[in-house]
């Protein structure tokens, strides 16, 4: 993966981000990964360009306070944030969800239960997708 790509990781379960975290260090994919527990707080720490660019977001949808879809509208209305790479990781597989997710412009979906035991092949696609990857820099 390109080592200057940060990685936003917005995830409220605390088993779930470790397990994350654990997977990325498994394939040596050493990114800073800066988390935010829901999308309130990862709206604060992008509004406060706290997350330096180039950067992507891994969003988990189902989050107290505001959920990943509900951050996904706020994103794509405000012209200072609209243009991130967002992937969404979640549970949901609820076919509405993904419809909605997509609308919103989303590179792509994963669903946590199909990738309990798979995860590292979502991380592999993920490496794969960055190490191509072209993001201004600024």
């Amino acid at each position: 993966m390109n080592h200057d790509l940060n990685v936003l990781l917005v995830e409220d379960d605390d088993i779930d981000f470790m397990s994350i975290v654990r997977s990325f260090k498994k394939r040596k994919i050493l990114n800073k990964i800066t988390r935010a527990i829901d999308g309130v707080h990862a709206l604060e720490l992008l509004r406060e360009e706290t997350i330096t660019k180039p950067f992507i977001v891994l969003l988990d949808l189902q989050m107290p306070r505001m959920s990943g879809l509900e951050f996904l509208d706020t994103i794509r209305n405000d012209d200072m944030l609209n243009d991130i790479v967002i992937f969404v990781l979640t549970t949901s597989d609820n076919e509405q969800d993904i419809v909605k997710s997509y609308k919103k412009h989303i590179a792509g979906y994963f669903l946590k239960d199909r990738v309990s035991d798979q995860f590292l092949d979502v991380v592999d696609v993920l490496d794969g997708y960055w190490r191509i990857l072209q993001l201004p820099k600024g």
